[in-house]
């Protein structure tokens, strides 16, 4: 009777994951856009060590 517990566990648990992957989305991130890079670049030469 165990394997049968262990084994409806098992299968509720992938089923669980494949409705998330398949349900609408819920994030709640604002619409923002792309970001432009006000940083400066990397540049290895200019290290000193």
């Amino acid at each position: 009777m165990k394997i049968f517990q262990w084994l409806q566990d098992s299968v509720q648990s992938i089923l669980r994951g494949v409705s998330r992957l398949f349900q609408p989305t819920d994030d709640d991130y604002p619409k923002t856009g792309v970001q432009p890079f006000e940083g400066e670049p990397y540049n290895d030469k200019e290290q000193s060590y």
